[in-house]
């Protein structure tokens, strides 16, 4: 009678796990805006590209002795596709890491945190998906949200407001980036996609930087611990427990959780950078995250995409 107690207090604590991996991996993809933050005068764009280049190193070895065949399966069509949204990945990180230099991280990430709302578009668009009047709604919602954070930032500086256009960019970009990868997806694992991804976001990025003139090499050791800190924590951490959890709860979950990153990430900024919360970064940010958890509600039953959060 023990022993069977026993197995059901486990069977019970084990469907604790994947909502611990959630909390974990959003506390993980937080400390991405920060961590970029604390880079100081680095260039965004190395930032972003060593980034991506010491993840997709990470990535290389389990890769290559476990996924090899399913790389050799990949057509010419998915390769170009994979390709292009490795494109889309480096300008994302280009352009929402360069908003920091201007706005706060409050702000830029509650901004680039809209990107549902443009991934559903492209599915309206690509896959035919209804629009239903609570989904328009709560997207109106969202983005007045958006508005007020810009119109409190605009008052506060004219680059505060270019840096909130720049997360917008990248909220645009990221959605390119699963649009793309939507079909690609379907033949091979996560770990594949993201490595060829990353590897070619990576690569693009060198030849930008190179077109900048910036320089690749340089910088303090702090510096290079922050670049493989952005790797391993927001990156192959906290985006693997979110897609691992995907096996055990609902894409509506993991969406809802990811909504919560702005707040870590502002008390992160916060207690580490001490930047402080305007009330138009308040009341903005809490209208966005309030529309969006009404959007990912209303929208559920009938997406076919899912929205991961490969953003972070």
């Amino acid at each position: 009678m023990k022993k069977i107690l026993n197995v059901g207090d486990n069977d019970v604590s084990k469907q604790y796990i994947p909502y611990i991996a959630i909390l974990i991996g959003v506390l993980s993809v937080s400390t991405a805006a920060v961590l970029v933050k604390l880079a100081g005068d680095v260039p965004s764009a190395v930032t972003a590209n060593y980034r991506l280049l010491f993840a997709s190193l990470l990535l290389l070895p389990y890769v290559w002795f476990k996924k090899r065949d399913e790389l050799k399966r990949l057509a010419g069509r998915e390769w170009v596709l994979t390709i292009i949204a490795g494109i889309s990945l480096a300008i994302h990180f280009i352009v929402w890491f360069e908003s920091f230099q201007y706005t706060s991280v409050a702000s830029s990430v509650v901004i680039v945190t809209l990107q549902p709302i443009f991934a559903f578009l492209g599915t309206y668009f690509f896959f035919h998906e209804k629009f239903s009047a609570g989904t328009i709604i709560s997207m109106l919602i969202a983005i007045f949200g958006s508005i007020i954070i810009a119109w409190g930032d605009f008052q506060i500086a004219n680059e505060a407001l270019y840096g909130d256009f720049l997360a917008f960019l990248g909220a645009i970009f990221i959605t390119i980036y699963f649009l793309l990868g939507q079909g690609v997806r379907t033949k091979i694992s996560v770990m594949s996609y993201t490595f060829i991804a990353y590897g070619i976001g990576a690569i693009v990025i060198i030849f930008y930087n190179l077109l900048m003139d910036y320089s690749l090499v340089g910088y303090q050791p702090n510096q290079w611990i922050i670049f493989i800190a952005l790797a391993i924590v927001p990156t192959i951490l906290g985006l693997n427990l979110l897609n691992w959890s995907l096996k055990w709860v609902s894409t509506s979950v993991i969406s809802m959780g990811i909504l919560f990153e702005p707040i870590g990430a502002s008390i992160l900024a916060f207690f580490i950078l001490d930047e402080w919360i305007t009330w138009s970064q308040w009341l903005g940010g809490m209208i966005v995250i309030f529309g969006l958890l009404l959007f990912i509600a209303s929208t559920r039953r009938t997406r076919r995409m899912k929205i991961t959060i490969d953003h972070s």
